[in-house]
């Protein structure tokens, strides 16, 4: 990005010297701040006029010369651009009065090195960000570090292949106050080297240079646009990438331009004078080449200007303020200094950003997230374990009663093949009887005994072949148990094939599981814009729905809806009280009944609003109003009256006295029930709100549970929609917050009931959701959980212990902070596994 060397001018007043010897002679230099520009003048009737970026005058104050010269520089800064602020000018001047003044006495004299660290520490956060100053001067050549006297010989090298320019050696401080960079400040300015000329009683014989390095980290995340198959467009959001921007400002106050025979040098002060003088020349020549735009700039002529280079030509954002005087005398070394600044303003600089990868940080985050799987392997290895013990005894159990079974079985069966058999035979004996007596009969007669026994023995056969096919299917029988029992008392085999099949069921359920999170994270931003636009569409038909008249044959809502029109059509609302005094109460709930649907829906919401004000809750009720939501709840299909009668039900729950009259009227078990069949959202969350206000109550935790409240208010997540998840996340809240307190007085002991019901995981899940409402809730009701060691290693396999560990550093609200730390610091399993995981805490 282009940007050229912004140029600054500012006189300095006159000094008590220049009072004197000047009284008699008018200013050389006339200020046009107004138009940015002023004049040089040659004589009494002729003058230069020049034009710079800004033009101070004697009076501007110190603020504004660091908001027009330096503020936007650091600016800069801070979005991760180099920059430079750097004075020029004749010695006296107040360069240094300009750049590096203190303020100690008077704080409206800062300079911009004191105001330019105030706004960098203001702007960075102290986790995540740091701030590393250097501070040094550029005496005769010699490079040397103010910070440390001793370390007078700092080298300069020069990158070659990008040309960044690094001084190894130098002392880096780290700042994290106002305080301890004026510390520093001091100690710089006290091992500057200064001498008293003939131009000025302090006069810096160096080049002065502080650098403040700053590195920022910062997330960039990449939004992605999906269509899906139905035409619809989502954004996704991809995994952010940590960056490190670092950037410098560098703050220069130069030696101050003079002529010997001006200052008065001698000696070594006449040296310090030509090597001031020789690389202010440098630094001239390098800025003529810029401004032409020749192809050889000398840099490296002297220590400054290859110190200087990204500065002018470079990628740094430079503003120049040269400073001059208003005396005639000095008239020759104004003009050169104002002549220096108009080249300098030629220079272009190309602006860029330094960017890399957070390789610590992202190091940082792995690791974490490493510590996570690790865990949660290893409770899915606990857990797969634990369903193949369950399995192994669940078979070994059918088998045990499988051949129980069977032997029972094989012993009735024996034991009816023996009394068939001696049934048989008992039946035989007496056939025999019969048939002697028969022979003997016979005989007795004169008949044949051929013809008798051809019959006994035709009798016979037929009898024993019943006998031998009754025995086979006995034997086939037998057979067929022996198989059975065989078969089940093989417990490897049929564990195995349970197993497996386990196995196969759980990865199918798993893979389905993972399908509809994708689904889910895809449609949910089209669900957000969709109930909006369905809720405006939803409101304008009401709206329309309302101004339409209706018949009906009571006289009583002709009066309210005349009220309603009248009082709508003067922009204001019907009060209550006017409600009563020209209908009253038990007409309006009398209206709950009527046939008319239109009648019905527009009672239930006049019922809703009354319940809304704390004064008419206990007139409802003993009205029987509460009796007739109720009911509409139970026999009414339609998704209006459902959803108004549900939140005026919400309303009257507010009250604590109503809550146990909700219950005994079986309240909760209509909540559950319209919970289950609803589907708009803003029915489940009049529902979900009702059962929340429900759980802050102490007395019924437990009734509110075997009625299936709990159980209620897990299920309404399926809607997704963040009004209703944030109602069911106050009321898991409330649960919570109720059991701690009942486990805190003895009163209850155990697990708590939200585990046993399986709220944990949908805690865990949404404990850091991005909306602020559901968010805050969870937070709170992980740490009421947490409150107590029967719930701790639930937690710690489900997961809760990171959210803790998270709440305890990241939670906006510093009371839920606190509660956080001083679980985790309390709790005896949660210290544990923190050790054991090692991770300080």
């Amino acid at each position: 990005m282009p940007g050229r060397v912004r140029v600054a001018v500012r006189l300095r007043p006159r000094n008590a010297e220049e009072e004197m010897a000047d009284a008699d002679f008018g200013d050389c230099v006339e200020l046009q701040p107004e138009l940015k520009r002023l004049k040089l003048r040659r004589n009494n009737w002729d003058s230069d006029t020049f034009e710079f970026d800004e033009v101070l005058t004697q009076s501007a104050s110190q603020k504004r010369v660091y908001e027009v010269v330096a503020k936007p520089v650091v600016e800069s800064v801070l979005d991760g651009y180099n920059g430079t602020v750097m004075a020029y000018g004749q010695t006296g001047t107040g360069k240094t009065f300009t750049l590096g003044q203190l303020g100690e006495g008077d704080t409206s004299s800062r300079g911009i090195m004191v105001r330019s660290m105030e706004d960098i520490l203001a702007d960075l956060s102290p986790a995540t960000d740091s701030v590393t100053v250097s501070y040094l001067q550029l005496y005769m050549e010699t490079l040397q570090d103010l910070l440390n006297p001793a370390n007078d010989n700092i080298p300069i090298v020069e990158d070659p292949r990008t040309g960044d320019v690094s001084l190894p050696g130098a002392t880096l401080v780290d700042i994290r106050d106002q305080q301890s960079f004026l510390e520093l400040l001091r100690i710089g300015e006290a091992n500057r080297v200064a001498a008293n000329t003939k131009m000025n009683t302090e006069s810096s014989r160096s080049h002065a240079m502080l650098t403040v390095h700053i590195k920022r980290s910062v997330v960039e995340s990449e939004d992605i646009v999906s269509t899906s198959q139905n035409g619809d467009v989502s954004h996704l959001i991809k995994p952010s990438k940590p960056l490190v921007r670092k950037s410098k400002l560098v703050v220069v106050d130069l030696a101050g331009s003079e002529r010997v025979h001006k200052s008065g040098s001698e000696g070594l002060m006449l040296e310090e004078a030509k090597s001031i003088n020789l690389s202010l020349s440098s630094l001239g020549k390098c800025i003529n080449a810029l401004a032409e735009n020749n192809a050889h700039v000398p840099f490296r002529d002297s220590k400054l200007t290859r110190m200087l280079r990204d500065s002018f030509g470079g990628t740094a954002r430079t503003s120049l303020i040269v400073t001059i005087g208003p005396s005639p005398r000095h008239r020759g070394e104004t003009s050169s200094t104002i002549l220096f600044g108009q080249r300098a303003m030629k220079v272009e600089n190309m602006l860029k950003i330094k960017e890399e990868f957070d390789y610590k940080s992202l190091s940082r985050k792995l690791e974490i997230q490493l510590d996570k799987l690790i865990a949660e392997n290893e409770r899915q290895q606990k857990s797969f374990e634990d369903d193949i013990e369950k399995i192994n005894l669940e078979a070994q159990c059918r088998i045990m009663e499988a051949e129980r079974k069977f032997a029972n079985e094989f012993e009735k069966e024996k034991l009816k093949c023996q009394m068939e058999y001696m049934g048989i035979v008992k039946e035989l004996e007496q056939k025999l009887v019969l048939n002697q007596d028969r022979h003997d009969c016979h005989a007795d007669n004169g008949e044949g005994p051929a013809q008798s026994s051809a019959d006994e023995v035709a009798e016979l056969k037929m009898l024993l072949e019943t006998e031998s096919n009754r025995r086979k299917a006995a034997e086939e029988e037998v057979a067929r148990l022996k198989w059975q029992l065989e078969k089940y008392t093989q417990p490897e085999e049929g564990g195995c094939f349970e197993i497996t099949k386990l196995h196969n069921l759980l990865e199918d359920e798993a893979h389905q599981k993972k399908k509809l999170e994708e689904e889910i994270i895809i449609l949910r931003s089209q669900l957000l814009q969709s109930n909006y636009e369905i809720e405006q569409m939803r409101r304008c038909l009401e709206g329309g729905s309302s101004g339409s008249t209706f018949s009906a044959t009571d006289s009583s809502v002709t009066q309210v809806r005349h009220s309603q029109f009248k009082d709508a059509a003067n922009g204001q609302k019907s009060p209550v009280a006017t409600l009563f005094e020209q209908v009253g109460l038990q007409k309006i709930l009398s209206l709950l009944e009527s046939d008319d649907a239109n009648v019905r829906i527009h009672a239930v919401k006049v019922v809703a609003n009354l319940a809304a004000e704390e004064a008419n809750q206990k007139r409802i009720v003993e009205a029987g109003g509460l009796t007739s939501l109720l009911m509409l709840l139970r026999r009414y299909e339609d998704e209006t009256v459902r959803r108004v009668a549900a939140g005026a039900i919400a309303n009257l729950a507010m009250n604590e006295a109503n809550q146990e009259l909700i219950m005994a009227e079986g309240g909760i078990t209509l909540l559950s029930m319209a919970a289950s069949d609803a589907e708009d959202p803003q029915t489940l969350r009049m529902v979900a709100g009702a059962i929340a206000n429900l759980c802050g109550n102490d007395k019924i935790l437990m009734t509110l549970r075997s009625q299936g409240g709990i159980k209620a208010l897990l299920g309404i997540v399926r809607c997704g929609h963040p009004d209703v998840l944030s109602q069911v996340a106050r009321g898991i809240a409330n649960f919570a917050k109720c059991e701690s307190r009942a486990s805190n007085q003895g009163i209850k002991t155990g697990r708590s009931i939200l585990i046993e019901d399986g709220a944990l995981p949908w805690i865990v899940q949404n404990a850091n959701n991005e909306a602020a409402p559901i968010r805050r809730h969870i937070e709170l009701a992980l740490c009421h959980l947490a409150q107590h060691e029967a719930n701790a290693k639930d937690m710690i396999s489900g997961g809760a212990l990171w959210e803790l560990v998270r709440i305890s550093t990241d939670c906006s609200r510093e009371d839920i902070r606190s509660l956080a730390h001083k679980t985790l610091s309390s709790i005896t399993a949660f210290k544990s596994e923190l050790r054991r995981l090692r991770i300080d805490y």
